[in-house]
């Protein structure tokens, strides 16, 4: 069973937001997600005083004002913010964003999932940390 996580998705697709949240409510454990349109809301929500730091991160790339890159670059040049583990969400997996957003410091690049068991079963992995110890695979690193 999973311990109880925080999420926070950063995410400017309304369905996709409902769909992960669904889906991190349907997992076994107490789990709670909090969203954000955008990687300016997301920055705000992180850096207010009292702020809840995030067990995990599910990124966007495209996304309007502060894409996914340039939210991943900011949070990592914080220090309060730079051990919480990013994974990109992303429709389309180009070689160069991979890469990118690797050296830029996520830890998994996922795929967005078609359909929502297979939304659940991305989302336990990552918060199983299975990733950790995964080959690289299709929609993964």
């Amino acid at each position: 069973m999973l311990n109880s996580r925080l999420i926070l998705l950063v995410d400017d697709d309304k369905d996709d937001q409902r769909f992960f949240v669904d889906a991190v409510a349907s997992l076994k454990g107490n789990h709670q997600c909090i969203v954000a349109d955008d990687g300016d809301k997301a920055l705000l929500l992180l850096t207010q005083p009292l702020t809840i730091v995030p067990d995990f991160i599910f990124l966007d790339l495209n996304m309007p004002r502060m894409n996914g890159k340039g939210f991943l670059s900011k949070i990592k040049s914080i220090k309060l913010l730079q051990s919480i583990p990013v994974v990109i969400y992303s429709t389309t997996r180009q070689p160069e964003d991979v890469e990118e957003t690797e050296r830029l410091g996520a830890v998994y690049f996922l795929t967005k999932p078609r359909s929502f068991d297979d939304i659940c079963d991305s989302i336990s992995f990552v918060l199983e940390e299975k990733w950790k110890k995964s080959p690289v695979s299709e929609g993964h690193w």
